[in-house]
């Protein structure tokens, strides 16, 4: 689908340039695969004797030119040489003008809203989201006055019919954390330019391997590096991607809240970047074949997992999705006791709260992201008691699904 027009401006921001705006290809000249993006893109050429690794610029001060402000480098701007390594990578990667690096997933989405939002505004959000993002929007956000009111993305009728004259943007996040469910972006986007919003996609489940929202309609892509993009569970991170102007505001609510990266995670990510089209694909295979070997299993309830033909949001996830991605939930007959006793058995799947690395994870949402929403709560949301939540990782996947067997047994 073919990029549009992004349909706003950030308040009190006329214009703007990035010095890490990806220069645009030589006319005629071959684009890119993904796979080479991810190695090569954003990394400045060198000549005889140049590193082919970029070095870490650990330093929290750079030489300053007299007599300007011109060209200040501080780490807290966001221009660390790492960090805007990585940034100029990750634009290309997502298709936007330009990228930030923040300190944190949650800075990133705090951030990249706060950015589009003043006092007074109001934010229509998916209200299947990630348990940290709804407690930000639906809490932090009131004591600031920005009115939020959440959604329920199956309802095609009620994103319009929630709308009002203060209306900004809309959020929402896909795939989603951690039921798995894909949001059919097309009503969406098609509502947000004819009524000129900002449509703002978390999409950290996927990676832009396998999704890239700015191809379907979004104006805003935000991602956790913490996942897929550094892939290896040792930095945290976020990104927010955009135009030019647009990331320029967020570049300033970083350096007032204080979110920026550290030049060695920044370094981490660049080199964990480099292996994402791999890892991706081959997390895509494994948790195939992992949700598959699930499914039908007399001690399994449910399997959530866009890949297989039976899950509700299947055919979105063919329209927008280039893989189905490693992550994927069951439910256990038998519930909570069900769940514990099966993760104290695992031996290979790790018990970790996190996602997206070389190693495959398993957690408990009601222990986890969820952990302050009620059974009841949980229920509705489609996260019931004995709900596991899978990360697929590189591991041969007759082995991961042998570990599960015995843990079920």
């Amino acid at each position: 689908m073919a990029r549009h027009t992004p349909r706003f401006s950030p308040p009190g921001l006329a214009s703007a340039t990035a010095a890490d705006v990806p220069a645009p290809p030589p006319r005629g000249a071959r684009k890119l695969a993904l796979a080479t993006k991810v190695v090569h893109g954003g990394t400045p050429g060198g000549g005889v004797d140049s590193p082919v690794v970029s070095p870490i610029y650990q330093s929290v001060n750079h030489v300053q030119q007299t007599g300007t402000a011109e060209g200040m480098r501080y780490p807290r701007y966001g221009n660390n040489p790492n960090a805007e390594i990585v940034q100029r990578r990750l634009a290309s990667l997502e298709g936007a003008e330009a990228a930030l690096l923040l300190a944190s997933g949650m800075g990133a989405t705090a951030c990249a809203l706060l950015a589009l939002l003043r006092p007074g505004d109001h934010l229509l959000a998916s209200s299947w989201i990630y348990g940290g993002t709804h407690q930000l929007l639906a809490q932090e956000f009131a004591t600031i006055g920005i009115d939020v009111t959440f959604v329920d993305p199956t309802e095609s009728r009620a994103w319009r019919k929630r709308t009002r004259r203060e209306t900004r943007a809309i959020f929402l996040e896909s795939p989603v954390n951690p039921t798995c469910r894909v949001v059919d972006l097309r009503p969406i986007s098609a509502l947000a330019q004819e009524l000129g919003l900002a449509l703002v996609v978390d999409s950290t489940f996927a990676s832009p391997i396998n999704f890239r929202p700015i191809e379907h309609g979004a104006d805003v892509v935000i991602q956790s590096t913490t996942k897929y993009l550094n892939g290896h569970h040792d930095a945290v991170g976020g990104a927010v991607m955009g135009t030019v102007p647009y990331i320029e505001e967020v570049r300033r609510k970083m350096a007032v809240w204080g979110q920026c990266p550290d030049p060695f995670a920044a370094w981490l990510l660049d080199r964990g970047l480099r292996t994402l089209d791999v890892r991706v694909r081959r997390q895509n295979e494994n948790a195939l074949r992992v949700a598959q070997w699930a499914h039908g299993r007399k001690e399994i309830r449910r399997v959530h997992y866009v890949g297989l033909p039976d899950h509700p949001d299947h055919a979105i996830g063919q329209h927008h999705l280039d893989g189905s991605g490693g992550m994927l939930a069951i439910e256990l007959v038998g519930g909570g006791k069900a769940a514990d006793r099966a993760v104290r058995r695992l031996k290979l799947w790790t018990h970790a709260p996190s996602l997206g690395g070389v190693d495959s994870l398993v957690c408990e949402p009601r222990y986890t992201s969820h952990s302050d929403a009620s059974a009841d709560a949980r229920a509705k949301l489609g996260i019931p008691d004995g709900f596991l939540r899978l990360s697929v990782g590189l591991e041969d996947p007759a082995d991961l699904i042998a570990d599960l067997e015995q843990a079920l047994r």
